[in-house]
């Protein structure tokens, strides 16, 4: 496997008049075949090896219906994981413990009996789950995909927030992707959010019980496609250009995710995690260009720094790519429409976290102006879910009425990425 890395920026002529020029820069990065004929069937023909943890909550609100569907979906994955795949199951209720213990997929039968088992009772301390989650997943990470699926219906009522998300961080250090799944309308969108963010993971809402089995069946089949793991992407910029000094870099695909990148001289390094042979991560940078004489030149260098399980290797640098720009005496636009589509996505994600931020201090109809905003940049970019879920709620919140606690989720949801239904 090796990196495909791509970049442009949103206009790549730049008027030498200017003192300084603003640019956004797109960059997309995913896994790939040494042949195109070996791409084509890389999804079907998998080769790396999966480690991956279940965590399930099992507190008392799960009981009937909810815990029901969370046990066949947790079965069927079960039954798709291979004889070289390795799983571990922990449950959590105000307590966790280990169902499954790492080990690797030989008895299946076993397995899915020790799931069955599971019943509703207690309460909810995440962190405890996550600790002991993270801690099996640990014992069988070298040369595989690890992956955990996080599942909750409810409040950390037991746990601690903080602690939730320094684990997310130790899972990070082990090269460890969590993806957390909410179920249900009472669980804390923030701390799940966070926890994902921080690892490169998925969030997901799952707000009927029949939905389980399609959540935790799409995030399966997009942890078969991982292709390379723990990538980081490393961002070298000649001395007249800087980054942008408030949230400088975001994902936009396949979800929006703001990014805190570390500087290393003129280098910036961010941590992406897995990459995928059948989506792209798309990253957006906003850059600012002192003056420059006119003439063509390189603004800097992209590389990404990436592990290959399937060799058995770390640290492995693809080639660099130049950052190119155009410096005219006579400035004419040249607008990539394609970077212009990743500066609406990541304007969609924003405009509906300040109208959340409004809607908190009360602001019903500030909330209720920003969603309206998002809801036509969501039209511009042809997300027409999002939009019709963004104006909904707008109207709503422009009528006097509050927000149901799923639609806020469901808000969050389209404000990151795209409705399944649509994709």
């Amino acid at each position: 496997m090796k990196v495909n890395l791509k970049s442009a920026l949103n206009d790549s002529h730049i008027d030498a008049n200017q003192s300084n020029t603003q640019r956004q820069v797109a960059i997309s990065l995913s896994a790939v075949t040494e042949s195109s004929a070996a791409q084509s069937g890389s999804l079907r023909g998998r080769t790396l090896p999966l480690n991956l943890g279940l965590i399930l909550d099992h507190s008392g609100s799960m009981t009937g219906k909810p815990m029901k569907t969370v046990k066949e979906a947790a079965m069927r994955l079960v039954e798709g994981l291979g004889p070289g795949d390795r799983l571990s199951v922990v449950a959590f209720d105000h307590r966790a413990k280990v169902i499954v213990p790492n080990q690797p997929v030989d008895d299946i039968d076993t397995v899915k009996q020790e799931i069955k088992r599971l019943k509703a009772e207690g309460g909810t301390c995440i962190d405890e789950g996550m600790k002991l989650g993270i801690k099996e997943v640990a014992l069988g990470k070298d040369d595989r995909v690890s992956q955990i699926f996080l599942l909750t219906d409810g409040e950390n009522e037991h746990g601690d927030n903080e602690r939730c998300l320094k684990l997310a961080q130790v899972a990070a250090e082990y090269n460890i992707t969590l993806n957390t799944l909410g179920f249900g309308n009472h669980w804390n969108q923030d701390v799940l959010e966070s926890i994902a963010d921080a690892v490169g993971g998925t969030l997901c809402y799952i707000e009927q019980p029949e939905q389980a089995l399609t959540e935790f069946s799409r995030l399966f089949s997009r942890i078969q496609s991982v292709g390379l793991t723990n990538a980081y992407l490393c961002l070298e910029l000649i001395t007249e250009v800087h980054l942008a000094s408030f949230k400088p870099i975001a994902q936009v695909e396949p979800e929006t995710v703001e990014l805190n990148p570390q500087q290393e001289g003129n280098t910036y390094i961010v941590r992406l995690g897995d990459l995928m042979t059948d989506k792209a991560r798309v990253i957006l940078v906003n850059l600012y260009i002192n003056q420059l004489p006119p003439g063509n030149h390189t603004i800097g260098t992209v590389q990404v720094r990436y592990d290959d399980p399937a060799l058995s290797q770390t640290a492995l640098l693809s080639p660099k790519i130049p950052l190119t720009a155009e410096v005219q005496g006579v400035y004419q636009p040249k607008v990539d429409g394609n970077v212009q589509k990743s500066i609406l996505t990541l304007a969609k994600y924003r405009q509906t976290q300040l109208a959340e931020a409004k809607l908190n201090q009360g602001d019903r109809l500030g909330a209720a102006t920003l969603l309206q905003t998002a809801a036509k940049t969501a039209l511009q970019l042809g997300d027409n879910s999002a939009a019709t879920v963004l104006q909904t709620n707008a109207t709503q919140l422009q009528a006097g009425e509050e927000l149901s606690e799923a639609q806020r989720k469901k808000t969050r949801i389209v404000s990151k990425t795209i409705l399944q239904s649509e994709e």
